[in-house]
């Protein structure tokens, strides 16, 4: 297990086993268990055994197994429709700053993640403008 743990982490706790959770499987790397509000029935948190607050922070090996880890699971439930979620930041919507991952069943349009498409953010950037953002981006690399 890693010893990078937080041990004022509700996520932490529940990796090294001092708070219960509803465990659906732990790799070495990951722990996977039901989230205990949920937006829908089987939403699951896939949180790496590694604590940091943003997905950029985490160590590359803990993230290369979460989406076979997230398929693994969606395809244990059957799901042919789902949300795979992941915020960073109190802006985003963070609530625990512990990286977690969901994956949330969406078996209707009334159950589930609820997005508003007619409220999505949508702008109209021109090509020179897209272009410009894209050579920040790559320049960065």
């Amino acid at each position: 297990m890693s010893n990078h743990l937080d041990d004022n982490c509700i996520f932490c706790k529940i990796i090294k086993g001092q708070i219960p959770s509803f465990k659906v499987l732990e790799t070495n790397l990951n722990f996977v268990f039901l989230d205990i509000g949920p937006v829908s029935d089987g939403h699951a948190l896939i949180i790496p055994k590694f604590h940091s607050n943003r997905m950029d922070e985490v160590p590359d090996e803990h993230l290369a197994e979460i989406l076979p880890l997230a398929k693994k699971i969606a395809n244990a439930m059957g799901l042919e429709n789902y949300n795979l979620l992941q915020n960073n930041g109190k802006l985003a919507f963070q609530h625990v700053f512990h990286v977690h991952f969901h994956l949330i069943p969406k078996p209707d349009a009334e159950h589930g993640l609820i997005l508003d498409e007619t409220r999505w953010p949508r702008g109209e950037p021109s090509k020179e403008e897209l272009a410009k953002v894209l050579e920040g981006i790559v320049s960065r690399l």
